[in-house]
């Protein structure tokens, strides 16, 4: 017999599934999250780091205090620029470092994952979510009257849906039966997070360089958070990561573009090649199974469009559970879990083309788009215009995905 249910279980305590456990609290449909590492797991490097302001909203209208909670807490960096082969070709200063109208959200905040988990969590503890760790999903049972979920030990719970926010690695995906479609881009790009040194602060600006003359034409970015850094250096065709990532690599390339006392304060390092997939479908074919965030879709980071998209995910899906329980029939139901799911599909997919569309602009393999950069960064000081679209490139468009609704 089972002993566990309730209508909704979240897998998965990161950050998107700690938002979808705070919006099924607020909307009084009873949910438990279940994590599959214990509480208080490391977890390596600064993920995701920008939160956008839309993003800060949506937290806000779920929390009262959440999303302000998160600015206070994050730092706004006043300046952008940009720097081709050495010459400055945009610089923008929008001279705010803090958020000045207190009755407002700022444009976006930065701080690292963990400190936006620990905030999310502490709002979860303060709302009474209930959230269980150390308990990994080992199978789903998916029928047209709702889900059993088994964890590894045997412990069966059963719910009427089940949103899986689990990550890259998806249990809940794969059991759903559903599948990421996309490619693999064969750049490679190392990242690292560096502490700031407190007394002696570098100035708060988030910077990308074309072909840094000191990198022998790698392109790198700096993104402060509240801090520390992060640095992200485009390898190049040939090269070997391990020369770049090891301790001495990291000295050697390191103090070339950062004072070099940055060189002792690396606390992460890491290589990575982008997917840019989107899963085959948010929901299974019965209709009881909402996948959202990295779950659901993997990007390219630059843009900030993982954590960005994940958050109203969550917050669609459960729009979506809410209104299959109050459903009538069988028809309705499935047609409210189907517009959910498929409005936060066709945002994904965009999202992907705007990142592809960034990556393009990034790689130094194709002659058309290096001789657009080469052109472009010649001609700025003529047609001002041409620095703001070198600056925007790698990030892709700033305007976000269609919404089909407007509320959540």
């Amino acid at each position: 017999m089972v002993k566990n249910k309730c209508d909704v279980i979240v897998v998965g305590a990161g950050p998107v599934g700690l938002t979808a456990a705070l919006a099924l609290k607020q909307k009084g449909i009873s949910s438990v999250v279940i994590e599959a590492d214990p509480f208080g797991r490391p977890r390596p490097g600064s993920r995701a780091i920008y939160i956008h302001n839309a993003t800060l909203n949506h937290l806000e209208e779920t929390y009262p205090g959440l999303g302000f909670t998160l600015a206070r807490n994050g730092i706004i960096w006043p300046i952008n620029r940009t720097l081709y082969k050495g010459k400055e070709v945009y610089v923008r200063n929008y001279g705010i470092t803090n958020n000045q109208d207190p009755t407002k959200l700022p444009h976006f905040t930065s701080l690292h994952q963990d400190e936006i988990e620990k905030h999310l969590y502490e709002a979860c503890v303060e709302a009474g979510v209930e959230v269980i760790w150390d308990l990994p999903v080992a199978k789903l049972d998916i029928s047209d009257n709702g889900v059993v979920v088994t964890n590894v030990s045997g412990e069966v719970w059963e719910a009427q849906y089940v949103i899986g926010c689990d990550g890259a690695r998806s249990v809940v995906r794969q059991q759903a039966g559903l599948t990421f479609e996309g490619p693999r881009t064969e750049d490679t790009f190392l990242v690292l997070d560096v502490k700031e040194d407190e007394e002696n602060p570098l100035p708060l600006e988030r910077t990308f360089h074309y072909q840094h003359p000191a990198t022998d034409g790698r392109n790198v970015m700096f993104v402060p958070f509240k801090g520390g850094w992060r640095v992200d250096l485009q390898l190049l065709e040939g090269d070997n990561p391990d020369d770049f990532t090891s301790i001495e690599g990291v000295k050697q390339w390191l103090p070339k573009v950062m004072d070099p006392k940055y060189a002792e304060r690396v606390t992460w390092v890491s290589t990575y090649r982008f997917h840019q997939v989107v899963a085959n479908s948010f929901t299974d074919e019965k209709h009881r199974v909402l996948l959202a965030g990295e779950a659901a879709h993997l990007f390219a980071p630059f843009g900030a469009r993982g954590l960005n998209s994940g958050v109203p995910d969550a917050l669609k899906a459960i729009a979506g559970i809410e209104k299959a329980l109050d459903s009538h029939s069988e028809e309705d139901r499935r047609q409210a879990i189907h517009l959910a799911a498929n409005e936060r599909y066709i945002a994904a997919n965009w999202n992907r083309d705007c990142s592809t569309t960034a990556l393009h602009h990034l790689q130094g393999n194709s002659p058309e788009m290096n001789m657009k950069r080469e052109l472009a960064a010649s001609l700025v000081s003529i047609v001002p215009r041409l620095g703001r679209w070198l600056e925007e490139g790698p990030y892709g468009p700033k305007f976000g995905p269609p919404e089909l609704t407007t509320k959540y």
